[in-house]
């Protein structure tokens, strides 16, 4: 940990004060540990008078490193196991307090009085060792951890050693007491208190100093009362000093694991990595399986007894590394599994995905042809999901996602599939008997299942989808019908979404050509194929050139001239737009202030007049666009009409109006286009910063001699006089529609019955005509 904790009380709890942070704890327990180490080298070999008070300053020490380390160090929700270690320190310390002070109670071999300490001993063992569990359990080692059944073997080997050098010969003495026999049975707590600390020591997580430090204690203390029973059974003559110094530095290492701010690792979940065995491991579970071969094979047993329990021991290590090796195996064959459904299922809602699909339909293949069964697809992408992400952000789409998922997952049968393959496109797959329309019902119910609302954190949320269905008898590759199927989703889409379409063979015509047409944009611009033609705008009042409408159009070597109705829709969703229109802007501005120098200083200024697609407003780089070409050209502001389309404002608004105020801070003229055939809306209209109104031909064609569109033209010139903005009539073409709109006032028109689109060089006699 690198942060410093925060001060952290627990109420109702005495014992609980503010958490000492990393840095002061690291620096406190070196220290500790540095003076322990210097108590444990003197208690070792230095003078024999200086022994007790060592022990009793090292013991208390240690009893105070505990109460610190539970109380300070360790965060309050993982203080339990602390705490429970701190306890049976102070019940192994009565212990020792009893055995020096009750008389008979230290004696070796041991009389009843030993009941006295080993009263207190005993329940000391309990608490370590549920002090362990504890903080295996709080670290959460997973199930098939190898760990559990590595600790298992060196337990086993432990207990082995401990029956054939220390309890096999204290039962066989002759004057042996039960007394003796109970106490010969001390070492087995010990190798429990082992297994778990080996579990410790090998299971998965941080390995820090304070896991070390606890692993260090338990070896003493395992080290220490093996020695211990070797004497007090008289089976050797281990000095009382030795065991000593093994007890001490138990305490000392106890308190320093406590002491040290990493031990807070081990009472923290820890992420567990199965990697291979290192060498250590493989060497120590080796080694724990033949040793007691060994020892079996060279030492004799003896009697039955000794001869049963080490061949059960035995049994147990096989049994135990048996049981490693299955483990391993089923530990091996999960993880594939897991990593299969990884690659072949989605991670965010568990569906299928795109390779899973693939390998389906393959299968369905074969078994389509000879059952006489038609292979469906329903590719369905959900309408305007962008808008979900970008108003609520990703969290309430991936639970969009979820929700759509379990929607579709609920109209199929068993049978069937749904997969996600996308970031919003879901495919279901089907099988079926030819003759049946089972796919379009399932398109239509699923159609139907989208205008319920959808229950998010957010709320009720309803969206529409888009289908395409494609069908197969049998032998089609499955990423053709995948591409089939989307092709004819983008088909629905086409169609006002919210429906399903079916695919045909002229779907792929169109994808193809569609292609070759977005590959040959491509190319337009870098070589010279896009040019500007301008369409002339006169005042109504006068007849005089007002200005003209800059129109893109592409001539192509091979295919001649391409329709904007058809190249402007793929460079819009292509981002192509983007920079073309940048092209545009440019050869527009650069021209008229061209015609304007021609003209000169005493003529009507003329202005030009550019769209401006949905993309271009998005893109936050239009402004300085437009103000370099404007700096550049020396054109005035007001001379540039920029056009807008009512459908491209309404689908951001808030962005779109951040553009336009910045536009026309410029001192730039905005324009509606197609005013009419959009939203139409008064109140859009008054929020946006825009002066010119284009009313759309299609309702400028029904005018003039009582034309059925007159009234609705007429409403739209008198609001728009009302709000102070000029207005454009489009598709002009007859002389009694330019009659009508100068009668009822309308400022401006273009059309035909002025003069189509044409290139600069054919417009000179409108740059220096005079006024009608």
């Amino acid at each position: 940990m690198t942060s410093v904790l925060a001060p952290t009380r627990t109420d109702g709890d005495p014992d609980v004060s503010a958490v000492v942070s990393p840095r002061l704890s690291t620096v406190l327990a070196w220290s500790y540990i540095a003076v322990a180490a210097i108590a444990v080298a003197w208690f070792a070999a230095g003078p024999e008078g200086l022994r007790a008070p060592l022990m009793l300053v090292a013991i208390v020490g240690g009893l105070w490193a505990m109460t610190h380390a539970a109380r300070r160090v360790a965060v309050p929700e993982h203080r339990q196991p602390w705490r429970l270690l701190l306890y049976s320190a102070w019940l192994f310390f009565a212990g020792i307090i009893l055995r020096a002070v009750v008389p008979g109670a230290g004696a070796s071999p041991p009389t009843s009085m030993a009941l006295i300490p080993d009263a207190f001993v005993l329940p000391g063992y309990v608490l370590m060792g549920y002090a362990f569990a504890g903080m295996l359990r709080r670290r959460r080692a997973a199930d098939d951890d190898p760990a559990r059944v590595d600790a298992l073997l060196v337990g086993l080997a432990a207990a082995f050693m401990c029956w054939t050098y220390l309890i096999a010969p204290s039962m066989a003495q002759t004057d042996l007491t039960p007394l003796r026999i109970a106490n010969s049975f001390f070492p087995v707590i010990d190798v429990v208190l082992l297994v778990l600390a080996a579990q410790l020591a090998i299971s998965g997580g941080a390995r820090q100093p304070a896991l070390w430090l606890l692993i260090s204690a338990s070896v003493t203390m395992f080290v220490g009362d093996f020695l211990f029973m070797l004497r007090d059974g008289a089976l050797a003559d281990v000095p009382q000093h030795a065991v000593d110094v093994l007890f001490m530095a138990t305490f000392l290492l106890v308190g320093a694991a406590g002491l040290h701010p990493s031990m807070r690792t081990l009472t923290e979940p820890q992420q567990v990595v199965i990697t291979d065995l290192s060498k250590i491991r493989t060497v120590l579970i080796a080694l724990m399986v033949v040793l007691p071969t060994v020892v079996t094979t060279m030492v004799p047993a003896g009697s039955t007894l000794n001869g049963v329990v080490r061949a059960a021991l035995c049994v147990l290590l096989i049994l135990a590394v048996f049981a490693r090796v299955v483990r391993s195996n089923n530990s091996r064959a999960r993880a594939e599994q897991a990593t299969r459904r990884r690659a072949t299922h989605d991670a965010l809602t568990d569906l299928p995905n795109r390779e899973f699909l693939a390998e389906t339909i393959e299968t369905w293949g074969d078994r389509a042809a000879a059952e006489q069964q038609e292979i469906s697809l329903l590719f369905i992408d959900l309408d305007r999901f962008k808008m979900v992400n970008d108003h609520w952000g990703h969290q309430v789409g991936d639970e969009l996602l979820c929700e759509v998922a379990g929607r579709l997952s609920a109209q199929l049968r068993d049978a069937d599939l749904v997969c996600r393959i996308g970031g919003d496109e879901f495919v279901i797959a089907l099988a079926s008997p030819s003759h049946s329309a089972l796919a379009e019902s399932l398109a239509d119910r699923v159609l139907a299942e989208f205008t319920y609302p959808f229950e998010l954190s957010v709320g009720n949320v309803v969206i529409s989808a888009s289908i395409g269905v494609a069908k197969s008898l049998g032998g089609a590759q499955a990423l053709e019908l995948i591409r089939d199927a989307d092709t004819a989703m983008y088909k629905a889409k086409g169609n006002g979404r919210n429906a399903y379409a079916l695919f045909d063979t002229s779907l792929r015509d169109e994808v193809r050509d569609r292609m070759n047409l977005e590959q040959a944009l491509r190319r337009a611009l870098p070589h010279g194929e896009l040019a500007v033609h301008y369409q002339p705008i006169v005042d109504l009042e006068t007849g005089e050139l007002d200005g003209f409408e800059a129109l893109m159009r592409w001539q192509h070597p091979t295919l001649g001239a391409v329709s904007p109705a058809e190249f402007i829709p793929v460079a819009e969703e292509t981002g192509l737009i983007v920079e073309s229109g940048a092209w545009l802007l440019r050869e527009s501005v650069a021209q008229l202030a061209t015609w304007t120098a021609e003209r000169g200083p005493g003529a009507r200024r003329l202005h030009v007049s550019v769209n401006v697609s949905v993309r271009q407003l998005r893109d936050y780089a239009l402004v300085a666009v437009v103000r370099d070409v404007l700096t550049a050209t020396g054109l005035a502001p007001e001379q540039l009409w920029l056009e807008i389309t009512e459908s491209g404002v309404m689908t951001d608004l808030d962005t779109a109006l951040t553009t336009l105020n910045q536009l026309r801070g410029l001192g730039i003229t905005l324009c509606i286009d197609d005013f009419g055939t959009g939203y139409s809306s008064l109140s859009y209209l008054n929020r946006l910063p825009v002066g010119i109104v284009k009313i759309d031909q299609s309702f400028v064609s029904r005018v003039g001699e009582e034309g059925t569109d007159e009234p609705i033209v007429r409403a739209v010139l008198a609001m728009t006089r009302a709000m102070n903005l000029r207005v454009v009539a489009e598709g002009v073409e007859t002389e009694p529609q330019r009659d009508w709109l100068r009668e009822q006032g309308c400022d401006l028109a273009q059309g035909w019955l002025y003069g189509k689109a044409e290139l600069p060089g054919n417009l000179g006699a409108w740059i220096h005509r005079a006024a009608a």
